[in-house]
């Protein structure tokens, strides 16, 4: 049976073009098109991103989930730095045991502020593997992050089935290290975190390359990552091919990318079309061709 990923749509950001003005403006209207939008392109969650929303979080935070629940009924993924707009969001979100937390990080006073609201409202949780140093080094300190993570999280009754782990996608543009440890990382995870789920922004690891670019290689990452079980990513929703690959579309590509990582490299002069875009762009992800932004084109 081919391997579904539920798909968390990205675009509804405080950042984004079309919705940042809105939120900024409390203008329900593009928001609110946007949440039709993805949930029409088959959204499992809408992830809803304030970022840190310093000054009016506690009342952002509420109005955009007010203003898309009244639209769609989709399940919401809440992301905000801002514990207190967190807390907030939470308190109005109508499907909370269904809903996200994005994130707890492995930072103690977001654990101490977030966890008990997590618990409190039932909801599904991002355990992101950013600790009080910032980004893990290799696949081992990952794996600490998520025991300590875990076992917080555990201790104040949310089990491992509502914990997701996000091993933290970096961009190519750093090179291949780290989007390997991720990977190792998630090998691990079963045996870390039994019954535990997984995430990861997919648009991470294109941040930095010329826009028209991004979309192969958030669409091939998701493939390497679907090797070892994740079960949501965070994605752009826009992106048709990409939601394909989500829904389980593409089981060639998938075969294809999967060969690869076990080493059986097909003949690239018998691939053409999106076959060669996977196997070039798996290449550079891995760290077997160095990355530059004419990847596709050597």
């Amino acid at each position: 049976m081919a391997q579904t990923v539920k798909a968390i749509a990205e675009s509804i950001n405080i950042m984004g073009k079309r919705s940042g003005g809105a939120m900024k403006e409390r203008n329900p209207g593009p928001v609110q098109e946007m949440a039709r939008e993805e949930a029409s392109a088959g959204a499992a969650y809408l992830d809803l991103n304030i970022g840190p929303a310093r000054k009016d979080g506690t009342e952002l935070m509420p109005w955009v989930v007010n203003t898309v629940q009244s639209v769609v009924d989709t399940p919401l993924c809440l992301d905000t730095t801002n514990t207190d707009a967190m807390t907030a969001g939470f308190q109005v979100v109508r499907k909370k045991t269904q809903a996200i937390m994005n994130s707890i990080s492995a930072q103690p006073e977001r654990m101490e502020k977030l966890i008990p609201v997590a618990a409190a409202a039932g909801c599904d949780v991002i355990a992101l593997l950013w600790g009080p140093d910032g980004m893990p080094r290799d696949s081992n300190e990952r794996a600490a992050m998520a025991v300590d993570l875990m076992m917080a999280l555990n201790s104040a009754g949310i089990s491992n089935e509502k914990i997701l782990f996000d091993p933290i996608g970096t961009p190519i543009t750093l090179g291949a290290d780290q989007i390997s440890s991720g990977l190792e990382f998630m090998m691990m995870l079963p045996d870390i975190a039994p019954g535990a789920g997984s995430t990861v922004g997919l648009s991470n690891v294109s941040n930095g390359v010329a826009e028209h670019l991004r979309k192969y290689l958030d669409r091939t990452y998701l493939i390497m990552l679907m090797k070892y079980g994740i079960s949501t990513a965070i994605v752009n929703a826009y992106d048709k091919e990409l939601m394909a690959i989500c829904r389980g579309e593409r089981q060639n590509l998938v075969d294809l990318v999967h060969g690869m990582m076990d080493g059986n490299d097909p003949d690239p002069s018998t691939l053409a079309g999106s076959s060669l875009e996977h196997y070039k762009t798996y290449k550079a992800l891995s760290g077997q061709t160095v990355f530059s932004e004419s990847w596709l084109e050597l």
